[in-house]
């Protein structure tokens, strides 16, 4: 479960990040960037190795990245 848990933050965080290049897709990475930072607290929470654990830093900070800059370029919902 940790190691899953660790790849969706991942993934959440790169899915956040990279939506982040365009500013018409900020509600996908407010959303994303939003999901993926709380699974990721979650997931450090409960992470048992440090492969989990530097996987879930990754996956944090681009989640707080896409997640700010989707807040800042339009917010949660579409205008």
């Amino acid at each position: 479960m940790e190691n899953v848990l660790a790849l969706v933050t991942l993934a959440c965080g790169v899915v956040a990040f990279a939506f982040t290049f365009w500013t018409a897709a900020h509600v996908v990475s407010a959303w994303i960037g939003t999901l993926g930072f709380g699974v990721g607290l979650y997931s450090q929470y409960v992470s048992a190795t440090t492969p989990q654990r530097s996987l879930n830093i990754v996956g944090l900070v681009g989640s707080f990245v896409g997640a700010a800059l989707g807040i800042a370029h339009g917010g949660f919902l579409p205008h």
